[in-house]
């Protein structure tokens, strides 16, 4: 599936629940998240916005059940330090 949004193209991956949802990484992401004054703030470059965007796309799909979920740690995708993200479908 191909998304146009002001002019970039997006390739959104078909997404088959069973074998898990698939986090789509444009080369060179860097996403930082902190909580901090009762605020939560994501922090992104290009590439990492792209990514996220691609991810939100992914998880709306029809194909994709409520309660699936993208799991963002400093352990496999935020910057070191970041808080913790959880993205869930309603």
């Amino acid at each position: 599936n191909n998304i146009y949004i002001m002019n970039i193209l997006l390739n959104i991956s078909d997404q088959v629940v069973e074998n898990g949802l698939k986090n789509d990484w444009e080369n060179g992401f860097i996403i930082k998240t902190k909580y901090e004054n009762d605020q939560f703030n994501v922090i992104a470059n290009k590439e990492g916005l792209i990514s996220l965007a691609k991810q939100l796309l992914a998880l709306a799909q029809d194909t994709v059940p409520s309660g699936q979920h993208f799991h963002y740690d400093d352990y496999n995708s935020l910057e070191d330090g970041s808080t913790e993200l959880i993205i869930q479908k309603m």
